[in-house]
């Protein structure tokens, strides 16, 4: 009897156990909806690099091999979701970390719940500046929220100097009304202070999600002589920006964040986007053998000829292997203790991307960049043609595929 009961027992329990061998990995974001094709190609990039290390035989964490177990949730891009997504997922108590997000909103409705627990977050592949910013504050002396893409200040400082180097003169600032757009409006309107002012702004208009025509916004930016449209926004809505200005006859450069090279804005503004110019960080072109490969196997794993989101898909996959390795030098699937392996990384950690070193320091409650990984150099400016994203110049690929080769430092 006594034999019968283990037995029961056993059986009850190698389930427990076999979670247990594993790294609990959130994977959280829009995978449906108008932010999917950010969110999706996230997801699908990451599960790349998590079918890459589990092949491998998993992560060394102390002395056992432990594979990787994704979770995946959608959270529609809604911030009442996110937050009962994030309520969820922190409540788990074996929960290791957390990778994903894109909108600003889901982000600022969520993450306090992961704070509060000391989960470890890395925002990935986007959001807006208040993601971070709101947590710059001498209460909050310790953070386990980090964050893996290009950050707005970045390219909100790339969007104004390109059209200050094209020497334009007169611009209209456009915008959406969801948190990231206003938060990238800022964004803009800051760095034209801080690079001297040198660009006028004589219009600045919003649109709202499920906008279809800007033809009144627009005709305001045009009748007051704007040279170049800066734009920040998210989703299929860009695209009706782009058909507008062509249905005024507006001919003057689109220029804004990295959102415009999505497969929703490429696809439907179609010959109306050429020439739309935005910041990247990954350009769906193999210039060095770890791009074609990466590139070759999503392609092959999701049958696909074009990655609706290269960016996201990219920056996916190099937040998992950094991801690991900090499980790796944690030697424990410890949030916490995996939190303070990403502030002090031993080891560079390759990726497609670049080869990451030290890409986080100690949280610092005055300085937002401590726990972002992103710097300028990783960065570049993407040009839309004829229905794909290419270097806006030659002397960036060179940069990137250098870069790509070389490391990245503080």
């Amino acid at each position: 009897m006594i034999c019968r009961r283990l037995a029961a027992l056993a059986v009850i329990l190698l389930p427990a156990i076999a979670s247990a061998q594993t790294v609990k990995l959130a994977l959280t974001g829009p995978f449906t909806g108008g932010s999917a094709p950010m969110g999706g190609s996230f997801r699908d990039g990451a599960k790349i690099a998590v079918a890459e290390i589990n092949a491998a035989g998993g992560i060394q964490v102390g002395p056992v091999k432990m594979k990787i177990e994704p979770i995946e949730r959608d959270d529609e891009a809604k911030n009442e979701r996110g937050a009962l997504i994030a309520q969820e997922l922190a409540s788990m108590s074996d929960l290791a970390g957390v990778i994903g997000s894109v909108n600003t909103g889901v982000v600022m409705a969520g993450d306090k719940h992961f704070q509060e627990k000391g989960i470890t977050k890395i925002i990935c592949p986007a959001a807006g500046s208040k993601s971070m910013t709101q947590w710059l504050d001498p209460k909050v002396p310790d953070l386990s929220i980090f964050r893996f893409a290009a950050h707005d200040g970045i390219q909100s400082a790339m969007v104004v100097e390109e059209a200050i180097n094209r020497k334009f003169k007169k611009v209209m600032v456009f915008f959406d009304s969801t948190n990231y757009g206003v938060s990238g409006r800022d964004d803009m309107l800051d760095q034209i202070k801080k690079q001297g002012n040198k660009l006028e702004i004589v219009a600045q208009e919003k649109f709202n999600i499920g906008d279809k025509d800007m033809t009144a916004q627009l005709l305001k930016g045009k009748s007051a002589g704007a040279e170049a449209v800066l734009i920040w926004g998210i989703g299929p809505e860009l695209a009706a920006v782009s058909n507008g200005m062509a249905k005024i006859g507006m001919k003057v450069p689109l220029i804004g964040g990295w959102t415009l090279s999505m497969s929703n804005y490429i696809d439907n503004a179609g010959k109306n986007g050429n020439g739309t110019l935005m910041p990247q960080t990954f350009i769906e072109e193999p210039i060095t053998p770890k791009a074609k490969a990466f590139i070759d196997a999503y392609h092959k794993a999701y049958s696909v000829a074009r990655i609706a989101s290269p960016v996201s898909a990219a920056q996916g996959y190099d937040a998992v292997y950094i991801f690991a390795a900090a499980v790796k030098q944690a030697g424990t699937t410890d949030s916490r203790k995996i939190k303070l392996a990403l502030e002090d990384l031993k080891e560079p950690v390759p990726g497609v991307i670049t080869t990451w070193v030290k890409p986080y320091a100690k949280w610092d409650p005055n300085n937002v960049e401590s726990h972002e990984a992103f710097r300028r150099e990783q960065v570049v400016m993407g040009m839309v043609k004829d229905g794909a994203v290419v270097f806006g110049n030659d002397a960036d690929r060179q940069r990137l595929k250098k870069a790509a080769a070389g490391t990245k430092g503080r």
